[in-house]
Parts: structure tokens; sequence; C-alpha cells
């Protein structure tokens, strides 16, 4: 994930100019609100790279590091990945298959928690329709570079980004004051 969370980090800097347009609109952010994109962006970053590209890319990173040459197997970019749409299929009771499982809830926990932190409004709606349109874009791209589409993960990303959202709302409700300190101070002064 870090190949993708550094480059997200450099761009949300330059990208930080939004803090004076804030400044000059008449709502400002705190520095902990500051923190938490700079996260969210970094996590974005990564799972973009784990997601979207192919799975040869990530060991050709490894082989370059190794003094190999990237790519040396002359894998294509693009090809045809499987399809799956047929609910539940991949759910088994073994281990590994637990551990996909539970692997692709929490891989998306983010998506949910960190909108429901940092935006006052958002719904429990606003964040099925976010994880639904996050996962069916990953999952469609997936299907074009020799991956899968998954209605299953369809369905446990989405749940990912649900639960996540549940986070953040608890943790609203157990210390509302801290919460707010992640909240642009314009939605603060509107309550």
């Amino acid at each position: 994930m870090l190949a993708g969370a550094l480059p997200a980090l450099a761009i949300f800097g330059c990208l930080h100019f939004r803090k004076k347009r804030r400044l000059a609109a008449g709502t400002s952010g705190s520095a902990l609100r500051s923190t938490a994109e700079a996260l969210f962006w970094m996590f974005c970053g990564g799972m973009a790279a784990v997601t979207l590209t192919p799975r040869w890319v990530v060991w050709s990173v490894v082989d370059v590091f190794h003094g190999y040459g990237w790519n040396g197997a002359g894998y294509p970019f693009f090809e045809r990945g499987t399809v799956n749409l047929i609910p539940f299929q991949t759910f088994a009771l073994d281990g590994h298959s637990l551990y996909i499982l539970a692997g692709n809830v929490v891989m998306f926990l983010p998506f949910g928690f960190f909108p429901g932190l940092l935006r006052s409004r958002c719904s429990w709606r606003w964040a099925l329709a976010e994880g639904v349109c996050i996962t069916l874009g990953i999952e469609c791209w997936q299907l074009l570079i020799g991956r899968a589409f998954d209605v299953d993960d369809l369905l446990l990303n989405t749940l990912g980004v649900l639960c996540g959202y549940g986070l953040a709302r608890l943790l609203g409700r157990l210390a509302p004051g801290f919460v707010q300190r992640f909240h642009l101070q314009s939605d603060l002064h509107e309550k």
C-alpha cells in the first residue's frame, strides 16, 4: 500500500490550498481534521495501488528492488478477468476463506469511517451509496486487468463501508466533543 500512499500524500499536500479557500469563505478546519484528511488520502492511494493494478505489478516492484528488470515475464496490463455473479458462492467456513472474507470487510472500513468522521451531515444512505459506487468501480476495473469481478466482494466491501460509518457514528456518540474537532467550523455554527 505504501507505493500508493506516498504519492497520494504528496498530492494531498499540493492540493491543500483548500484551507485558504475555507478561511476566505468563513470556514476553517483544525490540524486534527487536516491530519485525518491526509490519512484518508494515503489510505485511498494505497487501496488504489493494491486493487487497481494487475497482480504481477507487485511482484515486478519486488523484482526491481532485487535488481531484476521490470515485468521480465512480459505480462500485459489489460486482459480479461473472471466473473462471479452468484452471491455467497465464495463464502466458506474454512480458515482461509474466513480470513479473506474478514479482510474484504476490514479493508473498506476507512471508506465509511473517514467520511462519517469528517462530514457532520453524512448519512448512512450516503455511506451506502458511496460504498456501492467505490467497490463497483474497483470490481469493474479489476475485470479489465485480469483479476476478478466478484459479487461477494461487492457485498463484503459495501458492508465494510457501512461498518466504518457505524464506527464513526459510535465514536460521535461516545465522544461528541472529540468528533466535533474534525468538522469544519461553519458546520459547528449551523447546528
